[in-house]
This record gives structure tokens, C-alpha cells and sequence, in this order.
């Protein structure tokens, strides 16, 4: 079960397909706009009622354009999301009822939890985030850099309860209908933190390695890759890759922008000044450009896409920032809003990255020189193969499977 945008579900795909080769009767429980990245998978779709695209594009989405801090981002989006949550309950928990074992994301975590309770059903955290706190680092979802030991912790356990407020509201009709005594969120997120439950985390210790002060239990399993084998590019695109050297591909996924035309200019005028050509993935900011050195493009798998292109311009959420560092390619982290400032200032601390572009300070000459520095240092490009070459020998899915197993008995 997930929610969210492409990013928060993809990768899943891949897990569920995984566990379906080994035996398992897999079911993905998601929005319906994502029903085609299961397409062959051999795993099953169960659709959710909100449709993320058009929420981000609602003037309630256009909203989180105006806040300029990680804390009032998440506030902005946790309204929203408490507007939306009770739209989906009901399909979560008909879909649980069919279940046996629950596979829960970070963005439904609080709902799953109860309802897993309520049908007496085992579950499983399986997030793409490091959300448990840590006084290594500040919490992922505020973009934050360090706060101090101390604070980083306080303030992850400040988040997590800030993620059980969003699901407050749904909380009681969900109990109610399930049989369960009511219970105030907070008492119920300390009962759960008590349990201390296995956690698995969906990225790389090489990465992020795995904090030092976690609990036992909370394990780092190494990416679960996207369900994508077998794809060809599209012959447009296989063309323009052909006809010259390597693109620098620029794409913000899931992300929405409050001026695409503005920001499609920047790109194309910074990437002219650099010397380089570019493959501009159109995506949910709608971005456009045009000329003979320049190529818009639709959705199209990074793990094709990506080993061809000389650097990677991208929005830095979990799952694209996971593609760049598989295909061994130095990036340039655009981050936008929540996790995506952490995973950028990994990407630049890895030595794979010159430096985080945040989209509000973005300008031609701070992308034309970051790009410049990206594709000519050699140093990056050395340091993306090395990570990529290991990222890719580790097996996140085998990790989940066998706590699966344990859980199924």
C-alpha cells in the first residue's frame, strides 16, 4: 500500500515483482493513474480514488509554491493530505481485508498500522525514507541540514508525530468500523513505537548508512529498482541519442512549477552555454523546449534512459536520485520541496555531485556552471561509476522477502 506521486511508487513495482517471482500472490494498492507501471509485472492492482497530478495542480497543490521552508511545506501538504485521506480509507481497507500480510510505504504507514491492527493481519514498514530519528542527521521530510545530536533527534520524533496528525481525522471512522476502541494519536503512535516492529528501509547504505543509534530492528535493505525490464527508447529519442554525444538529461519528475515556460528557458539557455545537449523530460512541470541540440520527451525509464546521458539534472526526490546513482552519472541535484534537499546534500557529499541547485535560486549561470563542473571534472564521473557499480550488486528485494516469509509463517 503507497500513496503519493510516480516516486513513491515505483519502486514498489519492483519489490512487488520480486516477491511474486518467489511464489507470493502480490497486490499493489495505489492510485489508479499508476496502473500501467504494473503492466507485466505479474503483480496485481487495486486503485485508490485521488488522483496526486491534480491535486498538485489544484489551487490547494499550486499553494505549497508559497512556502519557502521545509516546515512550511509540511504543514501546507499535511492539510491537504488530512483533506484527502478519508477518500481513500475505505479502498484501503477492503483491500487489506483480501490481504495477508500488509507492506506498508511511509505515506500510509498511520493508516495501515490500524487497520492491520483492526484485521489482526501482520505488516511490514517498508519506506523509502530513513524516517526513524537520528541524532546523525535532521529528518529527511523537513529538507534540513543538520540541527545538532540532540535537536536531529527531537525533531524526527516531532515529524513523526506530525505524520500521525494527517491521518487524525479518518482515525475514529476507521476504528469505529473496524471494531477497535478509540484512542488518541498521539497515545496510539507511543503504544506502536513501543512494539519496536522490524522496519525495512528501500535505499542504499552507500547511500545513507544506517545510523548508528537505531534500534535493532530498523534495517537497511539496499533500492528495490522500478518493474521495467525489456523497455526499448523510443526511436525519436534512440535517434537523437545516436546523432551526437552524450545528452544531459533534465527532469523533475512528480514535481510541479509555478512558471514552466520560464524555467524551460533557463534550462535550455544554461545548457547552451555549458556545450551541451539536452533530453528535457516533460513530466508534471510541463516542460518544453526545442532545436536541433535540444529534445522533450514523455515518461521514459531511467534505467535505459540514464547510462546514456553525461550528467543528470533532476528534482532529487528518493527514486530519481536512486536512477542517477545506478546509472553511475554525476547529477545535479534541483531540489523542490521535502526529502528531496537530503537527498541532494547526499548526492554532493558522495562526491557525485557538485553542488544542490534549490529551484527557487536556480539562474543559467549557477545551472550552466554546475553543469560545466559536472561533465568536465573527471573526478565526478570516476566517483559515479565506483558508487553506481556497487549500488548495483546489492539486493534490496531478497532482504524483504525474507522477512516476508518470517511473517507468513
Amino acid at each position: 500500500m503507497t500513496a503519493g506521486s510516480r516516486g513513491d511508487v515505483a519502486p514498489y513495482t519492483g519489490l512487488g515483482h520480486g516477491l511474486a517471482r518467489a511464489g507470493h500472490e502480490v497486490t499493489l494498492v495505489t492510485h489508479a493513474r499508476f496502473e500501467p507501471l504494473v503492466a507485466g509485472s505479474g503483480v496485481r492492482f487495486r486503485p485508490l480514488p485521488v488522483d496526486p497530478r491534480a491535486e498538485l495542480e489544484s489551487s490547494r497543490g499550486r499553494g505549497l509554491h508559497r512556502s519557502t521552508t521545509g516546515v512550511g511545506k509540511l504543514m501546507r501538504v499535511s492539510a491537504m493530505a488530512r483533506a484527502l485521506v478519508g477518500r481513500m480509507t475505505d479502498d484501503l481497507v477492503a483491500a487489506a481485508r483480501s490481504s495477508d500480510i500488509l507492506l506498508l510505504s511511509g505515506s500510509v504507514g498511520p493508516l495501515g498500522h490500524t487497520i492491520a491492527e483492526g484485521l489482526s493481519l501482520p505488516y511490514l514498514d517498508v519506506p523509502l525514507q530513513p524516517l526513524a530519528p537520528t541524532r546523525e542527521f535532521g529528518p529527511p521530510l523537513l529538507g534540513v541540514r543538520s540541527l545538532g545530536a540532540l535537536a536531529n533527534r527531537v525533531a524526527g520524533h516531532g515529524v513523526g508525530l506530525a505524520v500521525e496528525q494527517v491521518f487524525a481525522g479518518a482515525m475514529p471512522g476507521v476504528r469505529e468500523q473496524l471494531g477497535m476502541p478509540p484512542v488518541r494519536t498521539a497515545a496510539a503512535w507511543r503504544a506502536r513505537e513501543r512494539q519496536r516492529r522490524p522496519v525495512l528501509y528501500g535505499f542504499s547504505s552507500l547511500v545513507v548508512p544506517r545510523p548508528a543509534d537505531w534500534r535493532p530492528g530498523l534495517e537497511v535493505t539496499g533500492y528495490w529498482w522500478p518493474y521495467d525490464t525489456d523497455i526499448q527508447l523510443p526511436s525519436r529519442l534512440r535517434d537523437f541519442l545516436d546523432a551526437g554525444p552524450p545528452p544531459v538529461y533534465v527532469g523533475l519528475g512528480s514535481a510541479t512549477v509555478p512558471d514552466p515556460a520560464r524555467l524551460s528557458a533557463v534550462v535550455v539557455r544554461a545548457l547552451r552555454r555549458a556545450g551541451l545537449r539536452g533530453v528535457i523530460q516533460r513530466g508534471w512541470a510541463d516542460l518544453e523546449v526545442s532545436g536541433d541540440d535540444m529534445l522533450t520527451i514523455d515518461e521514459v525509464p531511467h534505467s535505459v534512459l540514464f547510462p546514456r546521458t553525461a550528467a543528470v539534472v533532476h528534482h532529487a526526490g528518493a527514486g530519481t536520485t536512486a536512477a542517477g546513482v545506478r546509472a553511475g552519472v554525476p547529477s545535479v541535484p534541483v531540489p523542490i520541496q521535502f526529502d528531496e534537499g537530503f537527498w541532494a546534500a547526499r548526492l554532493v557529499r558522495l562526491g557525485v555531485a557538485p553542488r544542490a541547485l534549490p529551484l527557487r535560486r536556480l539562474t543559467t549561470d549557477t545551472l550552466a556552471s554546475a553543469l560545466m563542473r559536472a561533465t568536465r571534472d573527471p573526478a565526478f564521473g570516476r566517483r559515479a561509476t565506483e558508487l553506481g557499480a556497487r549500488v548495483r550488486a546489492e539486493d534490496g528485494v531478497a532482504r524483504v522477502l525474507a522477512a516476508v516469509d518470517r511473517l507468513g509463517g
